[in-house]
């Protein structure tokens, strides 16, 4: 009897070791190592300057792998630019910053044609548009015809000067800032331009602990010039690699009616006035990939998908004006849907 008992936890054992194998293997079908390194000194770059503000760090991220534009909400002196650019310099690319104003003209960022008297020939001279990674400050700020250029080189990739295309050289991302509480002297963007947009972060102030630390790092560091503390990380090679790696990532049907059905949801919720497009769903499904594989994951969860619906959907819905004036926010229905919708099993 007792043979026979240590016989069959011996077979025990010899199924359970391949189901093992099955599972190192399964988790292994995408190699996310060289990706989540890259991630992790990204973080450790910024984490020499930048205290807090893990959320937007991450989100920006994340908008790189999905290859997607981001705007970056919040009052100022809270990091916003500082954290664009210096997540720009982490990365081994050109990097362009604009400063919108009211008098801005699309010329001034495409760029303009110029005579050329040794050829007698007009020659075009490119802005700073054609970059790689553009900053652009207090992005509401410049008139309907230079967000209508904008637009265009965010939607297409592309720029049309004197009826000839030129194309943006990937990466082409535009992390954007805008102030919401001043308001003279600013324009309200489209809504089809707030589409592009991946993500829309807000950011808030820090929390005193953090405050703390700003304040003992700003007085370590003297006149140090904070730039150059940053080191590249990444080449526009591996940034095309990675955004690659993210599109394999596996998504299951199921997951993918939840996604459908939180944005479905926003076009017949009563609270709001305009739901979210398809353009929304696709950027759901891209964060949610990103954010599993920055996790280690080659495959995504629902709480992936919990947790990018808010940066993606907050800019692309509108409240209806009662729901407005009752002090409902984007944010609060958004998670009033995601609550409200059953989770996949």
């Amino acid at each position: 009897m007792q043979e026979q008992q240590e016989g069959q936890e011996q077979e025990s054992q010899n199924h359970s070791q391949p189901l093992e194998n099955d599972s190192l293997e399964f988790s292994n079908r995408i190699d996310l190592t060289k990706l989540r390194q890259s991630v992790e000194q990204i973080k450790a770059e910024l984490g020499k300057v930048i205290i807090g503000q893990k959320e937007m760090i991450e989100l920006l991220i994340i908008s790189i792998l999905a290859d997607g534009h981001t705007l970056i909400e919040g009052v100022p002196g809270v990091a916003k630019t500082v954290t664009a650019k210096l997540l720009a310099k982490t990365m081994n690319v050109d990097f362009s910053r604009i400063q919108f104003t009211p008098d801005l003209m699309p010329s001034d960022i495409l760029g303009t044609s110029i005579f050329n008297v040794k050829t007698s020939e007009f020659e075009f001279k490119k802005g700073p548009i054609f970059s790689n990674i553009i900053l652009i400050d207090e992005i509401n700020r410049a008139p309907a015809k230079t967000q209508a250029a904008l637009f265009e080189a965010m939607a297409e990739r592309q720029i049309t000067i004197d009826g000839k295309e030129f194309d943006m050289q990937p990466p082409f991302l535009v992390f954007a800032t805008q102030n919401p509480i001043e308001q003279e002297g600013t324009y309200r963007l489209p809504e089809a331009q707030l589409d592009r947009f991946l993500f829309k972060i807000n950011v808030g102030y820090p929390n005193l602990e953090d405050e703390v630390k700003i304040l003992e790092s700003k007085h370590h560091q003297k006149n140090k010039n904070v730039e150059t503390l940053i080191t590249s990380v990444l080449t526009a090679a591996q940034i095309a690699e990675y955004q690659n790696t993210i599109k394999e990532v596996i998504i299951e049907d199921n997951l993918i009616q939840y996604i459908a059905a939180i944005v479905n949801n926003t076009r017949t919720n009563a609270n709001l006035y305009l739901g979210a497009s398809p353009r929304a769903s696709i950027a759901i499904m891209d964060a949610s990939k990103a954010l599993a594989a920055i996790s280690g994951r080659d495959f995504v969860t629902p709480d992936d998908i919990k947790k990018v619906a808010g940066p993606v959907m907050g800019h692309r819905i509108i409240l209806t004006p009662e729901r407005e004036m009752e002090g409902f926010t984007a944010a609060k229905v958004v998670q009033q849907i995601i609550e409200s919708i059953e989770v996949p099993r």
